[in-house]
């Protein structure tokens, strides 16, 4: 007994003295910075909007239906949906009362005006690197041209106690330092520009980057370890693989991811899920300078060790098989029945219209999520003005397992795609990601 008590004594001790670390972090690992910031100042009101594009902050702080930057977007975690939350100067629900030193310290450190670590949905890890006069420009924006929204920010369904906050200081010690960006040397001025996009701002790595136990990012840059922009799954779609490599992009041009980033599509691919969001909130509005920047950066970063630089296709069997009716692999007739129409017997879809199967680095990607995700719900591209009109793909949710299977793994293996088999137990996973997403917040009375 008397043990058990000193082990009780000596946990409640440790974890009072974590909790101390943990509430007197702020003052310490992030010391507020005062600036005065003209508000009122249009150009740099508009350079302040500019960034916010880059930083895609719309795309997370607005939830359908709602008020741009109102929050009330749901986002889906292992431990359960977080809200974002209002960034409109609202004084008592959004950051109005924020001053620019509360205001640099919620986008470059994570710290709430209250002294609270923000949820690392927040990608303030990636934004530590932003420059001052970024950060300077986005208050301008926020507070002299965004219009308030009074909304109150919606509580997380994480259960206690992982919903306790201070033991996300800690995190931050760990995965979330100060640092500011380091060029590289090896790289041209326009490169260097495409990285500190990349690495900042654009925040590529929080979705494309693998996370590690923690949720942490695995690389914050291309440090050597070629982890940084190697693919990862978040929500239930697969963050492709942005090296250069067969299944990233070897055989994109830099012209065709400028393309994509401008208007969420090309002639053999198309943005559905979050990077349709990406585009049609952010990218589309980048300059092109930006645009080219950023593709002659992710064209240069190397493939990792053991990773083919170039996609082989294998030899292309199905394109005569279906033009011939000859339906005896398992799943080509599925296909015909409700693929063939959009993506074509020879699976070159239409450019610009319906996105190509072969060759797709989507559809022979290492981790089938996304097209098993799209294909039970379908998607949408884009709307930019750069096209004429959007297009809806249908979902199939409707198919059973089996069948989804059979297609899919028909179509990775078609047309000279060499990728694995997608099973049964792969589209049952997705169901439940797909049934478990969160309800978005959007009160009646701020509904637009």
């Amino acid at each position: 007994m008397r043990t058990s008590f000193k082990l009780a004594i000596a946990l409640a001790a440790t974890l009072a003295a974590a909790y101390g670390i943990a509430r007197s972090t702020p003052y310490w690992f992030a010391p507020r910075q005062a600036a005065q910031v003209d508000i009122h100042d249009p150009a740099l009101i508009a350079q302040g909007q500019y960034l916010s594009r880059a930083a895609d902050c719309a795309a997370c702080h607005t939830a359908p239906g709602g008020k741009p930057f109102a929050g009330g977007l749901g986002m889906q975690t292992p431990m359960g949906t977080i809200y974002s939350t209002n960034i409109t100067p609202d004084p008592q629900t959004g950051i109005g009362a924020y001053d620019y030193a509360d205001f640099e310290r919620a986008v470059r450190r994570g710290i709430r005006h209250d002294g609270q670590p923000l949820y690392p949905a927040m990608p303030y890890a990636s934004y530590v690197v932003a420059r001052d006069a970024e950060i300077k420009a986005l208050y301008a924006y926020f507070m002299g041209s965004v219009q308030p929204v009074k909304q109150d920010n919606a509580d997380s369904t994480i259960p206690w106690p992982a919903n306790m906050r201070w033991p996300l200081a800690w995190w931050q010690l760990l995965f979330a330092r100060p640092r500011s960006f380091s060029p590289d040397p090896s790289l041209d001025a326009g490169k260097q520009r495409g990285a500190e996009l990349v690495e900042g701002l654009a925040h590529c790595g929080a979705c494309h980057t693998p996370r590690g136990l923690a949720f942490q990012e695995k690389a914050m840059a291309d440090d050597g370890s070629r982890q940084f922009l190697s693919g990862s799954v978040l929500e239930g779609w697969y963050a492709k693989n942005l090296r250069n490599e067969s299944t990233g992009l070897a055989s994109w041009s830099e012209g065709e991811i400028v393309d994509f980033l401008r208007t969420g599509r090309t002639d053999r691919s198309a943005a559905f899920g979050g990077m349709a969001d990406v585009v049609e909130h952010s990218t589309q509005y980048l300059s092109d300078a930006d645009l080219l920047a950023m593709a002659r950066y992710l064209k240069q970063l190397p493939a990792r060790e053991g990773r083919s630089a170039q996609w082989s296709p294998g030899t292309d069997t199905t394109t005569a098989a279906l033009r011939s009716g000859d339906y005896r692999v398992a799943g080509s007739l599925a296909y015909a029945e409700h693929c063939q129409a959009c993506h074509r017997a020879d699976g070159r879809g239409m450019p610009r219209v319906y996105p190509a199967l072969a060759g797709n680095s989507i559809v022979f990607a290492d981790d089938p999520s996304s097209l098993v995700q799209v294909t039970l719900i379908g998607g949408r591209t884009p709307q930019t003005p750069h096209d004429r009109m959007a297009f809806t793909m249908p979902g199939f949710e409707q198919l059973p397992n089996a069948q989804l299977a059979q297609i899919l793994t028909f179509i990775r293996s078609s047309w000279g795609n060499q990728a694995s088999a997608v099973s049964e137990v792969d589209v049952a996973r997705m169901r439940r990601v797909v049934r478990d997403k969160p309800v978005h917040y959007v009160p009646q009375e701020t509904a637009q």
